[in-house]
C-alpha cells in the first residue's frame, strides 16, 4: 500500500476504484469538454479526496451524488477550479505579439475599413492573467496605431478563481522573469512582500469573464470579436471538444478575423472551418471573409 493510500485509509477516504473514475471522468467531460485519461487517475483522485474533505463527505458514491445535484453547482465549479491547471508566465511565446502587430492587425484594420468599431482582442483560457495583460503591454508599447484605433481585450476562464486573481493583477517574479526590467518599471509596482502588481490603469482596460466554452447556450452571447489567442487549452480536449469549441471560435469571430493557437496546437487538424494564414512570424488560421 503506498502511502497516500494508507494515509486516505487511515482518514476514512477509501480510495477511488477504476469505475468510479471512469463515471467521474464522463461526467467532468460532459461538463468542461476535459478528458482525463487513465494515467490521470492519480492526479484526480487527489483533487475528489481533498474536496471531500472540505465537503464532509466520506465516500465517493454520497460526494458524486452532491456534485450532481447540488442546485447552485457551487461545488462543480470548486471542482472544475481544482481540477484545472494554470501555468503561464507574462510575454509567453512572445513571437506570436509580434505576429499581432506586425501582421494580423493590418489585415483587421484593414477588414473593419472606417474603425466606427473597436477592435475586440478575446483571450481565452485567460489563466491567471498574464497572456491578457501582455497582449495590453505589447500593444501599448509596439503598435503604431495604438493611440488612433480603440481596442478591446476580453479574457475569460472556465476557474472562478483565478479570475479573482486576474482582477488583482498581483505575480510572483517567476511570472515576470520573462519581462524586459524597463516594462516591469513601467507597468508594475512592487509590493512589500516582493510580488508585482500590474498598474490600476491596466487593470482597468481588461473585462474578465467566466466561460465554459462547453457550455453552447453561454457561449452564443460571444460574438463580434476580431483575434483570439486560445493557446495551449485544446491539448487537453478530445478530438469531438477540440471540433466544438473551433465552431465556438468561429461563431465569435467577425468575418477576417482570426485565432492564434498554442505551438504545438493545428487548427487544420480540428476543423476545415478556418484558413491557414502564414505569416513571416507566426501562422493564424482566419474566417472567411
Amino acid at each position: 500500500m503506498t502511502s497516500v493510500a494508507r494515509q486516505k485509509q487511515e482518514q476514512n477516504y477509501p480510495d477511488i476504484t477504476n469505475g468510479e473514475f471512469a463515471i467521474f471522468r464522463d461526467f467532468f467531460y460532459r461538463k468542461t469538454g476535459i478528458r482525463f485519461e487513465s494515467t490521470k487517475h492519480y492526479f484526480v483522485d487527489k483533487r475528489i479526496v481533498e474536496r471531500m474533505k472540505q465537503t464532509g463527505k466520506t465516500d465517493f458514491k454520497t460526494y458524486f451524488s452532491f456534485v450532481r445535484f447540488q442546485a447552485s453547482g457551487e461545488e462543480l465549479q470548486h471542482l472544475i477550479n481544482s481540477m484545472t491547471v494554470n501555468e503561464t508566465y507574462f510575454y509567453r511565446e512572445e513571437y506570436q505579439f509580434q505576429c499581432l502587430v506586425e501582421s494580423v492587425l493590418t489585415e483587421v484594420v484593414n477588414h473593419k475599413q472606417k474603425l466606427t468599431k473597436p477592435i475586440r482582442i478575446w483571450s481565452v483560457p485567460s489563466s491567471t492573467g498574464e497572456e491578457p495583460y501582455s497582449i495590453a503591454i505589447y500593444l501599448i508599447e509596439n503598435w503604431s496605431m495604438i493611440e488612433d484605433v480603440d481596442i478591446e481585450i476580453m479574457a475569460s476562464d472556465i476557474d472562478s478563481h483565478v479570475l479573482d486573481k486576474c482582477n488583482k493583477g498581483i505575480y510572483s517574479e517567476r511570472s515576470i522573469q520573462k519581462l524586459p526590467m524597463r516594462l516591469l518599471k513601467k507597468y508594475f509596482i512592487k509590493r512589500n512582500d516582493g510580488s508585482f502588481q500590474i498598474c490600476n490603469d491596466l487593470r482597468g482596460a481588461i473585462t474578465f469573464t467566466q466561460v465554459n466554452l462547453s457550455d453552447s447556450v453561454h457561449c452564443k452571447k460571444i460574438r463580434g470579436i476580431d483575434i483570439i489567442f486560445c493557446r495551449n487549452l485544446l491539448i487537453y480536449f478530445d478530438d469531438e471538444s477540440r471540433r466544438q469549441a473551433a465552431e465556438v471560435f468561429f461563431d465569435a469571430l467577425n468575418p477576417g478575423g482570426f485565432i492564434f493557437l498554442g505551438h504545438s496546437e493545428s487548427m487544420s487538424r480540428i476543423s476545415p472551418l478556418f484558413k491557414v494564414k502564414k505569416f513571416p512570424r507566426a501562422i493564424a488560421y482566419q474566417k472567411p471573409i
